[in-house]
């Protein structure tokens, strides 16, 4: 992560200027906020795509026809807002968006974009990818280009939970990994473009297969607490047959319900492992992520850990307690 904290206050925001004119694309930046302007950024590479993540103070970002003729990467940028509040203006199209909605630019266009006063620092999670890599025609994309596009339903709401994911795990994965998850990256937006354009069947089979299993993935994070979470609540929800949901699982190494399970088991396992949460009996934990009872509960647990929920509990505990008197 690259921060303006390192610089003097007067140097900070043309610091900036340059870093969004090599990393993003060639703009001009202005800002009322000049004197203690802040900002921080980190890349992301994913192959032929990259994420980016920004945090800045306010200001306005002009891309004019002169800047365009001067670098353009031809890219579709993807901005998904985390704080602050913004307008955007490309292609007859206007939107103002806030937290957790989304916003689509085409760098090869002109653009105005501003994060206003009022607002407060912007960040944003951006992903950019070559215009090309997208499988959608180009006339589809452009009514949706500056238009708030909410990040909380559909295929938006698969792709920013997979951004957010991307921002807190990538450290661990391989180059071979990050590249294949830069191909996830693009099949979500693509799927999630063609939802809101009502246009889904442009894409590939493959590319629709892979966006509903990534919503199905989603749905059975979001309700691991609920007892009823079962393969046909998850086919019918999904308007597919309880057969071919087993089928997309089918190349994944494990069940449907085999998912289930070992997704309560995890979310078991850190709460045990907190000791913030010691008030908590074991057994409110397990109904908590949906387990029928205590007994199948430790049942499960102690199959796949080698040790019940009370001793992992007590282990956990006294690692930590050893961890603390070491500091």
């Amino acid at each position: 992560m690259m921060s303006s904290e390192e610089l003097p206050p007067r140097e900070r925001f043309d610091w900036f200027s340059d870093l969004v004119s090599r990393e993003v694309i060639p703009s001009a930046l202005s800002t009322e906020c000049s004197a203690d302007f802040e900002a921080k950024a980190a890349v992301l590479e994913l192959g032929d795509v990259r994420v980016a993540k920004l945090g800045f103070s306010p200001l306005r970002s002009r891309r004019t026809p002169a800047l365009i003729r001067r670098g353009d990467p031809e890219q579709y940028q993807l901005g998904l807002m985390h704080a602050g509040a913004a307008s955007f203006s490309q292609h007859r199209n206007d939107c103002g968006v806030g937290a957790g909605d989304f916003v689509l630019w085409d760098t090869s266009r002109p653009s105005d974009a501003e994060i206003p006063v009022y607002g407060g620092s912007a960040g944003l999670l951006m992903l950019q990818l070559p215009r090309n890599a997208l499988p959608l025609h180009d006339r589809h994309v452009d009514r949706l280009l500056a238009s708030r596009i909410p990040g909380d339903r559909g295929t938006a709401a698969v792709l920013a939970a997979f951004l957010r994911s991307l921002e807190a795990h990538a450290a661990q994965c391989t180059r071979p990994e990050l590249e294949r998850l830069g191909s996830v990256a693009v099949d979500l937006l693509a799927a999630s473009l063609a939802q809101g354009l009502d246009v889904e069947e442009q894409l590939s089979a493959e590319v629709r297969t892979k966006a509903v299993v990534r919503r199905i993935h989603a749905f059975i994070e979001d309700h691991l607490g609920d007892p009823d979470l079962t393969p046909a609540t998850i086919a019918a929800v999904h308007h597919i047959s309880v057969r071919t949901l087993h089928q997309f699982f089918r190349g994944t190494g494990e069940t449907v319900q085999a998912r289930i399970r070992r997704r309560r088991l995890e979310r078991c396992r850190a709460e045990l492992g907190k000791t913030g949460l010691l008030v908590h009996p074991v057994a409110v934990i397990a109904a908590r992520w949906g387990f029928s009872g205590p007994a199948v509960f430790s049942r499960s647990f102690r199959e796949a850990y080698g040790v019940s929920p009370t001793e992992f509990r007590a282990l956990s505990v006294k690692e930590t307690r050893a961890h603390r008197t070491l500091r």
